[in-house]
């Protein structure tokens, strides 16, 4: 007879929480075990201090499963409305290729990879990122691109501050055209007031005449105009020993000479319409080129081109890469997070596409934007002369037209009561043009007939000429099997969490799960251009505000800002809201920012962008931020404390005791107290910064609230603050759609509400965990971070520890030792990791000579053991080392990684065996990741820059003979 099962118990494993963390029960008492706890309450007592512990549970629903997840989160989509929209304004419809859509955006060996700082691993995608590179410098005819910025906004900032410290002008003005889009202006006004830079606007030609360091021109400008004489600007413009800047609409750079022909320093725009959808606003690409002379002060970052110790070509980030974390407060710019994902579709479609396959989508745009000029002017209505894509129509009632276009479900853009834009694209059919004609009471009755009898709308003596995408990488791939094959071969190089746990430590690689990765290609979320009227995107608007509420209840604050596209960007707007609250309160003077040493090198970055001066203070010999020297810098720079930026848990890896003393202290003396959220993912259900003494925090939605890293981008760092600076949060657009939780503050990025269309992926996260499988995450990131450090801990010491001997949710292991006594570094560790299938840990960050681990809760026992073994055979190498049995130079750890191609050749060269270098473990021989490059020369790459795609006659065998086409 068996015994009812009750049905509660039956439906508990249908929840996600299950499937997201990784340990089971059994395995979690295993653990716990090891770690000397009998349960996960007894080990997050010993852990978290009980002054920030949270006694309630969080006031969030249960969890639920994936299927009535997706069932609420459909509903909210649908109220959403699709209608056709010609707005433009920076942002175009596009077609993403289907075979980028299915095996780029929602591929994970793509959308799971971490940020290339691991160059033997990371080779596929900074192939993929060289081509973005390539593309954009081509187009825009200048010497040198970056592999993405966050969007053009912000872009056009980063080119205004680059302009500055490069030109040779004593000025402090830079010029602004009245023809830069709108949101492009916002952004530059929130970056120019705190640093100094006075904004002067005029119509572009006034900017040969006004003494500026720098100009800024679209092209085609806002309202679709191409015209006037470049030229003569530009040479004006140096004349004064100033820097042309330029955004660019690349597809329109297809048909109309680039900048750099013309005198441009400084080229940025936005890939999006390179098969990026919408988004609402985002996630889009966008880019920087330059002339070679400014590379090195370039921000964001570069991929290069260097070689490996047998010779052999490869790719590596270079130059300025990581330059916040090493120039900190003297820091040109905090970005961290760029677009890679998005720069990675984008570059597939030029690869697709190629030159004639752009210039076809380019001229075809172009002739229905030429048709329908024609077609209005026929019938009396007023458009602008030259143009690419976009209308300028006047003298017209606007708020009439604008009613029959809503009837019609079509957008156009408002300007003002007499004139509207219409912007063509891509996806703009014949029906689209008669439909947009009837709108003006015009009949379009044989479009081939008027397709004769019209002209092109581009300026004669603007004509490209030149070829670009000659490279054979652009010309190779148009079949779908073509492109398809390609980009397997890519993916095949790199390492992603699809294959191996990425243990970094402070960015908290997790599980994506494909739940919440669905309804990001949904075109209810997909297909909404960022400035459609309120009333289209009322599913938006839900799911928003619902999501703002979830994070505030989570971080114990009262309002929060999505506004932010990275986790700097929501530094930058934390402390942005803290400046204007002290100006508010008549305290301008406070512009001391203290941020301990310990403290990411974003922290410091972002103050310096904000006009703060930064104070740095001391770390006692455990790794804890010194209370003492907090409490003595406060009150030495009392009247003029601004902030301090401290994270927490520390980036040591540990929960301080001191946090509400220093919160205390830091208020005592009028500062407020920012709380950088880089590790949250040991807090949410257990603590939250807002319940003890925190005014502000950024959170990194690409962290702890599992949208992917996708290599390098994109990411969400929301901004949440107590109420007394709820007024200062990011505002939204004027022409954008306004709600709750956008303030009065400025905007620091170009859409209202950031990378909108990935918020979906966080919202899934939160419903499907609900507040219990929050909680357990928490508390099993911390468990897997304490086995590892207890099973490692006879091999490695772990640097610093908190309470009872125990780290937060990462470990730093410190090799410095080991270095003293056999030569081996961190950095030959984390190389011969990958010959055991591993991505790095975090390496030198904090403290140089270690390893930070940060499993986080997705990873199970078995791949947690199958790291910890990687790392004790790996100890006993060393320990070969120091006994005499290996080399002290010639070893595994000094020459790895090794490469298929090395432990097969003919020849071998070193004294320990082939077998020793390929398979240390005997595991290794059922499945083997082998990268595609020996380690590569970091030293060759930045003395020898070169960062676009390399001549195919440097890939001997490849390709035997290219024809160039030639593209008019």
């Amino acid at each position: 007879m068996t015994q009812n099962t009750s049905l509660r118990s039956l439906e508990h494993h249908d929840a996600f929480i299950e499937r997201h963390i990784g340990p089971n029960d059994g395995e979690i008492a295993q653990m716990l075990r090891v770690v000397g706890h009998d349960s996960l309450e007894a080990m997050t007592d010993a852990i978290v201090p009980g002054s920030i512990r949270s006694t309630d549970p969080l006031a969030l629903p249960e969890a639920v499963s994936e299927v009535e997840a997706l069932a609420k989160i459909r509903d909210i989509a649908d109220r959403n409305l699709v209608f056709r929209s010609f707005i433009g304004q920076g942002y175009a419809g596009t077609h993403t290729p289907n075979v980028i859509l299915r095996n780029i955006l929602e591929n994970p060996a793509w959308y799971t990879a971490y940020t290339p700082y691991q160059a033997e691993i990371s080779q596929g995608r900074m192939e993929a990122l060289i081509n973005f590179q390539t593309m954009c410098a081509d187009l825009t005819g200048m010497e040198i691109a970056n592999a993405s910025l966050l969007d053009e906004g912000t872009a056009a900032a980063e080119a205004m501050t680059l302009a500055k410290r490069s030109a040779k002008s004593k000025s402090n003005v830079f010029f602004v055209s009245n023809g830069v889009h709108p949101q492009t202006i916002e952004v530059l006004r929130t970056r120019a007031e705190p640093i100094g830079i006075e904004l002067v606007f005029g119509d572009e030609a006034e900017a040969a005449t006004t003494e500026a360091f720098g100009v800024l021109l679209q092209y085609p400008d806002t309202f679709g105009r191409i015209g006037g004489d470049y030229q003569a600007i530009s040479d004006a413009v140096h004349a004064r020993q100033g820097l042309v800047c330029v955004a660019v609409d690349l597809l329109a750079l297809t048909l109309v000479a680039a900048p750099g022909e013309w005198g441009a320093d400084i080229v940025v725009g936005n890939t999006q319409r390179f098969g990026v959808p919408f988004g609402f606003g985002g996630p889009h690409a966008a880019f920087m080129a330059c002339r070679d002379a400014y590379k090195r002060s370039m921000p964001g970052r570069l991929i290069g081109v260097s070689v490996d110790v047998e010779g052999n070509n490869a790719y590596r980030l270079t130059l300025q890469t990581r330059e916040q974390h090493i120039r900190r407060e003297k820091a040109t710019s905090n970005i961290c997070t760029a677009q890679v994902l998005l720069a990675v579709m984008a570059s597939m479609y030029a690869v697709y596409h190629g030159p004639e396959g752009l210039v076809r989508i380019a001229r075809r745009t172009h002739r229905l934007a030429a048709i329908l000029a024609g077609a209005l002017r026929g019938a009396g209505v007023a458009v602008g002369e030259s143009f690419f894509d976009t209308l300028h129509v006047t003298g017209i009632d606007a708020a009439e037209l604008h009613q029959r276009a809503h009837h019609a479900h079509i957008n156009l853009r408002a300007i003002d009561n007499t004139s509207v834009g219409i912007a063509l694209d891509e996806t703009t059919t014949r029906g689209d043009i008669a439909a947009l004609a009837g709108l003006f009471g015009v009949e379009i009755t044989d479009i081939d007939a008027l397709d004769d009898a019209t002209a092109d709308a581009l300026p004669s003596g603007l004509l490209r000429t030149s070829r670009f995408l000659t490279h054979p990488v652009f010309n190779t791939h148009h079949s779908e099997h073509e492109l398809l094959r390609y980009m397997r071969s890519l993916a095949d190089k790199d390492l992603a969490m699809d294959r191996t746990m990425i243990p970094l430590g402070s960015c908290t690689m997790k599980l994506n799960a494909t739940a919440e990765m669905i309804p990001i290609t949904w075109p209810e979320f997909a297909n909404i251009h960022p400035l459609a009227p309120a009333e289209q995107a009322q599913g938006y608007k839900e799911l928003i505000d619902g999501l703002e509420a979830m994070l505030a209840e989570v971080t114990g604050y009262d309002n929060v800002s999505l506004q932010p596209n990275s986790g700097a960007q929501g530094e930058y707007a934390g402390l942005l809201a803290i400046r204007a609250y002290h100006r508010a309160r008549g305290e301008a003077q406070r512009d001391i920012c203290l941020i301990p040493e310990s403290a990411h090198g974003t922290n410091p970055a972002s103050a310096q962008l904000c006009g703060m001066k930064v104070v740095v203070t001391k770390c006692d010999k455990d790794g804890n931020v010194d209370v003492e020297d907090i409490r003595a810098q406060a009150g030495k720079y009392s009247d003029r404390l601004a902030a301090i930026m401290m994270t927490y848990p520390s980036t040591h890896g540990v929960f301080e005791e001191d946090v509400v003393e220093i919160c205390d202290i830091v208020h005592q003396h009028g500062g407020q107290v920012y709380t950088d959220g880089a590790n949250m993912n040991a807090l949410v259900g257990l603590a939250k910064p807002g319940k003890w003494g925190s005014d502000v925090s950024h959170l990194n939605l690409h962290k702890t609230f599992c949208i992917p890293h996708g290599g390098g981008g994109p990411g969400v760092g929301p901004c949440a603050v107590r109420s007394h600076l709820a007024p200062y949060l990011p505002r939204a657009f004027n022409d954008g759609m306004a709600t709750a939780g956008v303030g009065d503050g400025a905007m620091v990025s170009a859409a209202t509400f950031g990378s909108a269309s990935i918020l979906p992926i966080s919202w899934m996260y939160i419903t499907l965990m609900g507040r219990q499988g929050l909680r357990k995450a928490s508390q099993v990131a911390m468990l897997n971070a304490n086995y590892v450090a207890r099973k490692l801990a006879p091999h490695y010491p772990t640097l610093y520890t908190g309470r009872n001997d125990l780290v937060a949710h990462e470990c730093i292991l410190d090799l410095r030792p080991l270095e003293k006594e056999t030569g081996v570094s961190a950095e030959d560790v984390a190389k011969r990791l990958i010959d055991f299938g591993f991505h790095a840990p975090t390496l030198s960050f904090p403290v140089a000579g270690t390893l930070m681990v940060e499993p986080t809760e997705s990873e199970s026992m078995h791949e947690l053991d199958r790291f910890i073994n990687a790392m004790i055979e790996i100890r006993q190498e060393i320990r070969a080392i120091a006994d005499g049995k290996l080399d002290r130079e010639d070893n595994p750890l000094k020459h790895a990684p090794h490469t298929a191609a090395q432990v097969s050749a003919t020849e071998w060269k070193h004294a320990y065996p082939r077998e020793l270098a390929a398979f240390p473990l005997a595991v290794l021989r059922q499945q083997k990741y082998w990268p595609p490059v020996a380690r590569v020369d970091n030293v060759y790459g930045d003395k020898n820059v070169f960062c676009s795609c390399v001549p195919i006659n440097e890939f001997a065998g490849d390709i035997e003979a290219f024809s160039e086409p030639m593209v008019s």
